[in-house]
This record gives structure tokens, sequence and C-alpha cells, in this order.
């Protein structure tokens, strides 16, 4: 079933792209927003829109929107390499290894961490949507490391407060390109969707705040290891805010990383860990902090900087 709208040209918006325009107007993507505008799904006052078109002043937009995508559904099947940390009445905290999502989503028919715990017989909490139920907080699928996943109703309530708070202390390592000037510092720059990538992030003026600490722990001729604290937890936020400083993570070639050092490192990912996560246990109110050693792949490329 398609969502029909008709709706007034916003002053706001006079004179715009239509593709960046309706991409603004209805939530999507610029890269949405023009394949909606490609399908002759966007008329103004009755004529079909090209990507280039400027919206006009007193204008009527009629726009067809694709009906939503089916939720995907947890599928319980087990999940080689995912590690149980702490597990107890409130929280199940796991190890993820890479090529695991956190949950099912659209386009991936991979394996995820909700669905390697059910297979586990571990129950969680039924908060959140369907195929994200207990979720409080993701990791990439290329990233390894620490994840809590909430059991219990009070535990998803009080971790997702701790989240949106910033009471959660996350620690992650990074291996990153060149050495970092200062070894130590702060990026504050906002986050946001690509303009030109739909699965892509952006350092953008109208993006979201997001704050990274780092912090060089060795130095090599090729790339440093580095401490990252996160205060927000932005979609790629890492990934990202390191490629603007033009240091992206080893391994990460969608951020510009060289394809030439990922390989002789022997890295098909981003080199990017989740080494602790410290948080207030929403059963006893106690202080808890849980750790994860590297990942072997990540060990070795390591041991190879070093030894160079």
């Amino acid at each position: 079933m398609t969502d029909r709208r008709s709706l007034p040209v916003p002053d706001g918006l006079v004179g715009e792209r239509a593709d960046v325009a309706l991409a603004r107007l209805l939530g999507l993507s610029r890269t949405k927003a023009a394949e909606l505008i490609d399908r002759g799904d966007a008329q103004l006052d009755g004529e079909t829109l090209a990507r280039s078109s400027r919206l006009l002043p007193g204008g009527w937009l009629d726009v067809t929107l694709p009906a939503p995508a089916r939720a995907p559904e947890v599928v319980a099947e087990p999940v080689p390499g995912l590690r149980v940390v702490h597990d107890d009445a409130d929280i199940v905290v796991v190890d993820k290894p890479i090529g695991v999502a956190a949950h099912p989503s659209p386009g991936w028919t991979g394996p995820t961490v909700v669905g390697g715990l059910a297979a586990a017989g571990y129950r969680i909490a039924t908060s959140g949507a369907a195929e994200r139920q207990g979720v409080v907080h993701r990791l990439d699928v290329g990233t390894s490391g620490l994840m809590v996943v909430a059991k219990s109703e009070r535990a998803y309530t009080a971790l997702k407060h701790q989240f949106r708070e910033r009471l959660v202390d996350k620690t992650y390592h990074a291996v990153v390109q060149g050495r970092l000037d200062p070894l130590r510092g702060t990026i504050d720059a906002p986050l946001g969707r690509h303009p030109g990538g739909e699965y892509k992030f952006a350092v953008v003026a109208s993006g979201k705040p997001s704050v990274t600490h780092y912090d060089t722990l060795e130095a090599f001729p090729a790339a440093s290891l580095v401490e990252v604290r996160l205060e927000t937890g932005r979609t790629h936020q890492i990934r990202v805010h390191m490629a603007a400083m033009r240091h992206p993570c080893v391994g990460d070639v969608t951020y510009g990383a060289d394809p030439v050092l990922a390989s002789r490192l022997g890295v098909t990912r981003q080199w990017l860990h989740a080494v602790a996560l410290a948080f207030d246990h929403p059963g006893s109110g106690e202080r808890v902090c849980y750790t994860s050693g590297y990942p072997d792949d990540l060990t070795s490329a390591l041991e190879l900087l070093r030894a160079a």
C-alpha cells in the first residue's frame, strides 16, 4: 500500500533543488529522494519533477511514497565467536565478533547478536521494536567488542536512560593511519548522512552534536594506536571523526583508508574494537565495568606494526 501526500511548498524550501527539498521535507536520504523523483512519483503543480527542478513559491507538491518495508524478523541461529562475558537476571554482556549485526535490519541477511542470543536460549527484554528488543546500543557489523543487551524491562529503561544522558563510559581502541597532532585531543563536530552516500555519514553543519575524545597509546611509522572515548554514540562516529582528521581507521576503505596498508597488515575491516564498557547496573545500582581483548586479526596487524 502506497502513501500519497499533497502539500504546499514550504517557504523555507522555495528555490531549493527538488531532490534536496524532498529529502528535508520528508525525512529521506538524498539518494532515496532522488529515486522517488526518478520513478516519476513527485509532481509540482501537476508537472513531474526532475532532480534539479527548483521548487516555486505557492506551488503544490504531490508525492507518492512506497509502502514501508516490513520489519525484518529475528532468526534464532548460533553465531560462532559470540562470547558471553556476563549474564544475570537483568543484563547479558557479549563480546561481538566481526560480521555480526546487533539486530536484523532491511537488507541485512547475516547473523545478529539478538539471533545468536535467542539460539543460545537467552530471553531478553520485550521493550523496543520487535526486531531489536532488548538492544540499547549497537556496534557496526565490522566493529568487534562489547555490547550490553537488556534482559529485564527495568534494565531496558535504565540503560536507555544512561545512554541517552551520556552516563555510560564507552572505550574503544583503534589503529589509525599516520600520527595525530596533537597526540591527545577532542573532536567536536556534528555528524549526519553523507550527501552522496546513503550508507555513509559525514561531518555536516546540519548534523547531530558529536564528541569524540582520543589519546595516542603507541605511534608507529605508518599508523597510531589510539584510545577513544565517546560522549555521544552516533553511527560510524569514530570512523567519520578520524577520517575527518585525515587519519582514517586502518582498513576502513569506506572512509578513505589506504587499501595497500590494509593488505600489508592483513586487515579486511576497520581496525576498531570496543575494549571497555562501564555503566550503573540496572539492578544493584553498582558501577560495573567489562573489558575485552583484541581479536586475532587485529592482534596480528598490531604485531606487524610493532615489528616494523
